[in-house]
């Protein structure tokens, strides 16, 4: 989900360098067990020093900024506090950076050098190849009330034809249209199966992602909504489209953004909400926390710290106050938080001010702070369309149980009588087929989207459309 925890982050991002001329490309690789992500870091000299973009090509991620980069003495460093980032390289012969990636307190070597790293060959058998015996079409639509244009592909079957059509609704973080993350592509798997299947299917860059304009930095779920809707309105200008049967699919947040659009709307026929929440948003990152933090060995003494200092910092963020009441009361608690903790233990060794600078920019986000305070109910109550909700028994990060319930009760209050909820068993947040849930398997894992999960999806779509 879009920035739900910095954890989604961690084999994600990585830093930048300089040297005698530092600026250009430099490209690296983390390596997390045996998964290798390419990382390439773009920087630009000011006349006040360095700035730095950062590329996550395995990832789908472009143009990351980087919180501040310094290059004195032959050593780089380079922070990006919102994701608890530091690195740091010592520049030697050959133009190549010698150092070490640091997030949450875990250390990784990684070099940079000028050279461009070669993917490595990943195994991902569902992933489909051209030709596809399908229509695919690359597609720039408007959202005219923000003023961005949006661009996508529109997958049509093959034949000539109205079909019933998905909008597919990425989850947290900057989603290209593939949602790719952890070298998987589950839209562009999902978007193949639907649409061999007789269902057109249009999945689309994130705002300001990829080849998207738009700012997403300063966007909240709300404005995402706005984007979802203006995919609708495009699809609706389709000759090739049945309009009386379009549909969203919604995964993670983009669970919650379904059900936001569809209760404003008419033109939305049916939803699907896969990992979608029905608990508001502080509940559901100290569910997420504890999970995450049981699967990974914490101990029951760090889970109940870690609950209580998410719990204070929550409080505050709640409260109804000012912006700059937010900051510094947010600074003042984890100026707190950092001098309690024990010095090996604090945060790949980031001083005070790095630790404390980087809480307050991730927690005073205006996507954070939208987040914390939603509540899914009230736009889950005003749908009224077909409602299919899955869960995987092994989501770490959106709890199955309490969210599927949830979601459940408020659809029924709302007088919604064609609710379909399932827990998918042995299926983690992804719905790929898990041993354990965790984000560290998500690239592990060859399979990238659970056939039987996909199957579920169409059956159900075509029940509402045929």
């Amino acid at each position: 989900m879009k920035r739900f925890l910095p954890l989604i982050l961690i084999f994600l991002i990585s830093l930048s360098s300089y040297a005698q001329d530092i600026t250009g490309q430099w490209h690296g690789a983390l390596r997390v067990q045996s998964v290798q992500l390419r990382l390439v870091f773009n920087v630009a000299q000011t006349e006040s020093g360095y700035t730095a973009t950062m590329d996550s090509p395995d990832q789908g991620a472009f143009g990351i900024p980087a919180t501040s980069a310094s290059f004195e003495n032959n050593v780089l460093k380079i922070s990006i506090t919102n994701a608890n980032i530091i690195y740091e390289g010592t520049l030697g012969d050959g133009e190549v950076i010698t150092g070490t990636f640091t997030q949450g307190g875990k250390p990784f070597p990684m070099n940079l050098s000028r050279h461009e790293i070669e993917k490595l060959g990943s195994k991902r058998p569902q992933e489909p190849k051209k030709p596809f015996p399908y229509r695919s079409e690359e597609v720039i639509f408007e959202n005219k009330p923000a003023e961005i244009l949006l661009a996508g592909t529109l997958t049509l079957p093959e034949e000539d034809g109205k079909y019933p059509a998905v909008v597919l609704i990425s989850g947290s973080g900057h989603q290209n249209r593939d949602e790719e993350l952890f070298g998987h592509k589950p839209f562009l798997v999902l978007s193949d199966y639907l649409t061999r299947n007789g269902i057109a299917v249009l999945r689309f860059d994130d705002r300001g992602t990829a080849a998207s304009t738009g700012d997403f930095e300063s966007a909240t779920s709300v404005d995402f909504a706005t984007d979802v809707a203006s995919a609708v309105q495009y699809l609706q200008s389709r000759p090739e489209i049945d309009k009386s049967k379009i549909g969203l699919i919604g995964h993670s947040e983009g669970g919650i953004i379904a059900p936001m659009v569809a209760g404003d709307s008419d033109d939305i026929d049916f939803i699907v909400m896969l990992a979608g929440t029905g608990i508001r948003g502080d509940k559901l990152l100290l569910a997420q926390q504890a999970l995450i933090g049981k699967a990974s060995g914490m101990s029951p003494n760090q889970l109940f710290e870690n609950e209580m200092i998410s719990k204070k910092a929550f409080e505050i963020m709640v409260k109804d106050q000012s912006e700059e009441e937010l900051r510094n009361g947010i600074k003042a608690y984890m100026t707190q938080v950092f001098r309690n903790i024990p010095v090996e233990n604090i945060p790949g060794g980031m001083s005070e001010e790095e630790f404390v600078t980087a809480q307050v920019e991730q927690l005073t986000s205006p996507w954070m702070q939208y987040f914390i305070k939603y509540d899914p109910a009230p736009a889950l109550e005003k749908v009224s369309c077909p409602v299919l909700a899955l869960n995987g028994e092994k989501d770490l990060q959106v709890p199955p149980k309490e969210n599927l319930e949830a979601i459940k009760a408020a659809l029924e209050k709302g007088g919604n009588t064609n609710v379909t909820t399932m827990e998918l068993p042995g299926l983690n947040h992804l719905f790929q087929e898990a041993e354990t849930g965790l984000i560290s398997e998500y690239a592990e894992i060859e399979q990238t989207f659970s056939p039987k999960a996909m199957e579920m999806i169409l059956e159900w779509i075509k029940g509402q459309v045929e």
